[in-house]
């Protein structure tokens, strides 16, 4: 039988962040994805860098982390994102006290903030909607989560850790109140003996949480994307009201990606993908920018949101989560697992980060995290990056029309 320091379930950003971050501080480390990496949320996702203008008037802490993040991520990520700038707009039916109440908790966290008058707006997107009353300017920008997840992975792998695409867990054999064993399938066919079980499945996490025997209790959402074809957008674009389907609009090269809907689901591998969303979500975005509606499809996808229950049930507002929980399962009586779940793509370092912290705390390992001041490898390169991606099976639809297949 293989040994394995830590073994880490579930090869989105956050597992191939923890991945990285444990190797770079020395540790054994394995992970381990039941598809290719990023085939889940991270690989599903509609690409945004969030500054946290998003939450800021909702979520305070939420929006210090995604400003803070964002800056790092545009450090060490390189060609894993393009800085694109973002705008809030709000048209003439949009609540005006809504937009200063957003513009100035954006000033009061520290979030760059920009009032744009409606000329400004339209002269800084043409074609922007007639109607647009007033916008700000915050630096939003574009992740394409295929080569981010993937060079996590390779710097990982640099430093020794183990990587194992198409390896699903099949059980988990718990004894003593520890983890003794986890059985792979697919392409490891083996089972391991971890000294510490990192359980970063995102919407699946309950499911590991199951083998494990604890309570991890996730209320995943569905949500569309739809990729049309649209040249020359500059920034994101945000409709500055509450959140709803449909108010958010990515660039890439020659395209736009609009979304999103946010629909409970009962399980993240089993759900209804309905024609009303893609509608509603093309509709919605072409009231900011009316070309839209007439703009060519090029593809479709759907994404499951890893939500916490407990968060979700705690408020009522659609779509904003807190942020990210790191569950330490030694006090559920598995002293040697923790779960991470929540949090949001712009975050994945942080929360890797904290993931780390713990594990190390555990295992009695001394060292610091560097993640935040190492560049990625192949950060400058976009072909040793999409090669990465390649090398890990990661490619997702998010950024399909910017990876190079070859």
């Amino acid at each position: 039988m293989a040994r394995n320091t830590v073994l880490v379930i579930g090869g989105g950003a956050t597992g191939a962040g923890v991945a990285r971050d444990l190797a770079l501080r020395g540790v054994d480390v394995t992970l381990v994805d039941r598809g290719g990496l990023g085939s889940g949320a991270s690989g599903t996702s509609h690409g945004l860098l969030h500054s946290g203008a998003r939450y800021a008037e909702a979520d305070a802490v939420g929006a210090e982390e995604c400003i803070a993040e964002n800056e790092i991520v545009r450090d060490i990520a390189g060609e894993c994102i393009r800085d694109t700038g973002g705008l809030f707009v709000s048209l003439a039916e949009d609540d005006a006290d809504y937009f200063e109440r957003k513009y100035d908790a954006c000033e009061e966290i520290g979030i760059p903030v920009e009032r744009l008058d409606a000329t400004t707006a339209q002269e800084r997107v043409p074609g922007l909607a007639d109607d647009v009353a007033r916008a700000m300017e915050v630096p939003d920008g574009v992740v394409y989560p295929s080569r981010l997840v993937a060079a996590n992975a390779a710097d990982a792998r640099d430093h020794g850790a183990t990587i194992h695409p198409h390896a699903p867990v099949e059980s988990i054999t718990v004894a003593d109140e520890r983890v003794t064993g986890v059985r792979l399938g697919g392409n490891v066919d083996d089972t391991v003996e971890p000294d510490y079980v990192v359980n970063a499945a995102g919407a699946w996490a309950g499911s590991v949480g199951e083998m494990l025997g604890v309570g991890v209790e996730m209320q995943p959402t569905r949500g569309v994307m739809v990729s049309l074809d649209y040249e020359g957008l500059g920034p994101v674009l945000n409709r500055c009201r509450d959140p709803d389907d449909g108010d958010i609009v990515v660039p890439h090269e020659s395209e736009a990606v609009v979304g999103t809907t946010s629909v409970r689901v009962d399980d993240p591998d089993d759900y209804e993908q309905e024609r009303w969303e893609v509608e509603v979500s093309i509709e919605e975005c072409a009231e900011m920018l009316p070309a839209l509606a007439d703009a060519d499809p090029i593809r479709e996808w759907w994404g499951v949101r890893p939500l916490y229950a407990p968060d979700e049930a705690s408020r009522n507002a659609r779509g904003i989560s807190r942020g990210f929980f790191r569950l330490d399962h030694a006090d559920d009586g598995v002293g040697n697992a923790a779960s991470i779940v929540g949090g949001k793509l712009t975050t994945y370092r942080q929360m890797a980060a904290a993931t780390a912290d713990l594990v190390c705390e555990k295992l009695g390992v001394d060292a610091e995290c560097e993640t935040a001041d190492r560049r990625l490898p192949g950060a400058d390169d976009p072909r040793t990056l999409d090669r990465f991606v390649r090398e890990f099976d990661g490619q997702g639809p998010t950024d399909e029309d910017v990876v190079a297949a070859e």
